[in-house]
Protein backbone atom coordinates (compact mmCIF):
# COMPACT_ATOMS: atom_id res chain seq x y z
CA UNK A 1 0.00 0.00 0.00
CA UNK A 2 0.70 3.38 -0.96
CA UNK A 3 -0.37 6.21 1.10
CA UNK A 4 0.40 9.91 0.43
CA UNK A 5 -0.07 12.44 3.26
CA UNK A 6 -0.34 15.82 1.70
CA UNK A 7 0.20 18.88 3.80
CA UNK A 8 -0.42 22.18 2.39
CA UNK A 9 -1.53 25.65 2.65
CA UNK A 10 -5.34 26.10 3.63
CA UNK A 11 -7.32 26.82 0.11
CA UNK A 12 -4.18 25.35 -2.17
CA UNK A 13 -6.52 22.41 -3.10
CA UNK A 14 -10.31 22.74 -4.79
CA UNK A 15 -12.19 19.36 -3.90
CA UNK A 16 -11.87 18.86 -7.68
CA UNK A 17 -7.80 19.12 -7.61
CA UNK A 18 -7.63 16.88 -4.86
CA UNK A 19 -9.96 14.25 -6.57
CA UNK A 20 -7.96 14.44 -9.82
CA UNK A 21 -4.72 14.46 -8.03
CA UNK A 22 -5.18 11.08 -5.79
CA UNK A 23 -6.12 9.62 -9.68
CA UNK A 24 -2.74 10.65 -10.91
CA UNK A 25 -1.18 9.31 -7.77
CA UNK A 26 -3.23 5.98 -7.60
CA UNK A 27 -1.86 5.67 -11.67
CA UNK A 28 1.51 6.09 -10.67
CA UNK A 29 1.13 2.66 -9.07
CA UNK A 30 -0.84 0.68 -12.28
CA UNK A 31 0.64 -2.56 -10.81
CA UNK A 32 -0.86 -2.66 -7.88
CA UNK A 33 -4.84 -2.91 -6.43
CA UNK A 34 -6.05 0.43 -6.31
CA UNK A 35 -7.50 0.19 -3.14
CA UNK A 36 -4.14 -0.22 -2.10
CA UNK A 37 -3.88 3.61 -2.82
CA UNK A 38 -4.69 6.31 -0.04
CA UNK A 39 -4.20 10.28 -0.69
CA UNK A 40 -4.91 11.89 2.56
CA UNK A 41 -4.83 16.01 2.32
CA UNK A 42 -4.31 18.26 5.37
CA UNK A 43 -4.91 21.61 5.12
CA UNK A 44 -2.35 23.47 7.60
CA UNK A 45 -2.52 27.06 8.96
CA UNK A 46 0.13 29.89 8.42
CA UNK A 47 0.60 29.76 11.31
CA UNK A 48 0.89 26.21 12.10
CA UNK A 49 3.75 25.40 9.12
CA UNK A 50 7.02 26.59 9.18
CA UNK A 51 10.12 26.42 7.00
CA UNK A 52 13.39 27.53 8.09
CA UNK A 53 12.18 28.67 12.02
CA UNK A 54 9.81 30.88 9.77
CA UNK A 55 6.18 30.74 8.65
CA UNK A 56 4.97 29.87 4.88
CA UNK A 57 1.94 29.67 2.79
CA UNK A 58 3.92 28.29 -0.09
CA UNK A 59 5.15 25.06 0.95
CA UNK A 60 3.58 21.69 0.26
CA UNK A 61 5.53 18.62 2.26
CA UNK A 62 4.04 14.97 0.37
CA UNK A 63 5.10 12.22 2.54
CA UNK A 64 4.43 8.36 1.00
CA UNK A 65 4.53 4.97 2.91
CA UNK A 66 5.09 2.18 0.90
CA UNK A 67 4.54 -1.53 2.09
CA UNK A 68 3.42 -3.20 -1.31
CA UNK A 69 6.33 -2.89 -3.46
CA UNK A 70 10.22 -1.50 -2.38
CA UNK A 71 12.21 0.40 -5.04
CA UNK A 72 15.39 -1.99 -5.12
CA UNK A 73 17.95 -0.33 -7.30
CA UNK A 74 18.94 3.76 -8.17
CA UNK A 75 17.16 3.21 -11.85
CA UNK A 76 14.02 2.14 -10.50
CA UNK A 77 13.84 4.75 -7.48
CA UNK A 78 15.10 7.48 -10.53
CA UNK A 79 11.98 6.30 -12.29
CA UNK A 80 9.44 6.29 -9.62
CA UNK A 81 10.34 9.79 -8.66
CA UNK A 82 10.09 10.92 -12.41
CA UNK A 83 6.49 9.78 -12.35
CA UNK A 84 5.88 11.63 -9.22
CA UNK A 85 7.02 14.36 -10.46
CA UNK A 86 5.18 14.72 -13.14
CA UNK A 87 1.88 13.36 -11.55
CA UNK A 88 2.01 16.40 -8.77
CA UNK A 89 3.63 18.84 -11.15
CA UNK A 90 0.11 20.66 -12.49
CA UNK A 91 -0.95 20.95 -8.72
CA UNK A 92 2.08 22.22 -7.31
CA UNK A 93 5.27 22.77 -9.07
CA UNK A 94 2.91 24.50 -12.26
CA UNK A 95 0.80 26.89 -9.41
CA UNK A 96 4.30 27.82 -7.92
CA UNK A 97 4.10 26.39 -4.30
CA UNK A 98 7.66 25.35 -3.17
CA UNK A 99 7.48 21.35 -2.09
CA UNK A 100 9.11 18.64 -0.84
CA UNK A 101 8.65 14.68 -1.82
CA UNK A 102 10.18 11.22 0.62
CA UNK A 103 9.03 7.78 1.13
CA UNK A 104 9.56 5.36 3.96
CA UNK A 105 9.34 1.90 3.04
CA UNK A 106 7.75 -0.61 5.28
CA UNK A 107 8.51 -4.38 5.75
CA UNK A 108 6.03 -6.04 3.17
CA UNK A 109 5.66 -9.05 6.39
CA UNK A 110 3.90 -6.40 8.54
CA UNK A 111 0.93 -5.27 6.67
CA UNK A 112 -2.59 -6.44 6.57
CA UNK A 113 -5.67 -5.17 5.03
CA UNK A 114 -8.84 -5.74 6.66
CA UNK A 115 -6.80 -8.81 8.48
CA UNK A 116 -5.98 -10.47 5.47
CA UNK A 117 -2.75 -10.73 5.12
CA UNK A 118 -1.43 -9.25 1.19
CA UNK A 119 -0.67 -11.56 -1.39
CA UNK A 120 3.03 -11.47 -2.93
CA UNK A 121 3.60 -9.43 -5.91
CA UNK A 122 2.43 -11.03 -9.62
CA UNK A 123 0.81 -13.87 -7.99
CA UNK A 124 -2.63 -15.46 -8.66
CA UNK A 125 -3.96 -14.06 -5.45
CA UNK A 126 -2.69 -10.66 -5.90
CA UNK A 127 -3.97 -10.44 -9.75
CA UNK A 128 -7.67 -11.40 -8.19
CA UNK A 129 -7.16 -8.71 -5.75
CA UNK A 130 -6.49 -6.43 -8.66
CA UNK A 131 -9.44 -7.56 -10.81
CA UNK A 132 -12.06 -7.34 -7.90
CA UNK A 133 -10.12 -4.44 -6.39
CA UNK A 134 -10.58 -5.68 -2.87
CA UNK A 135 -9.19 -7.90 -0.31
CA UNK A 136 -9.66 -11.41 -0.14
CA UNK A 137 -8.86 -14.64 1.40
CA UNK A 138 -5.73 -16.24 -0.39
CA UNK A 139 -6.80 -19.48 -2.27
CA UNK A 140 -2.45 -20.27 -3.12
CA UNK A 141 -0.42 -21.05 0.30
Amino acid sequence: MPLWKIYHPVGAFTGEDKHALSKRITEIYSILPKFYVGVIFQEIAADSFYIGGEPTKNFVRIHADHIARTLNSDEAKARFLARVDAAVAPFIKDRGFDWEFHVDETPFELWTVQGYRPPRPETEDEKRWIAENKPSPRTHA
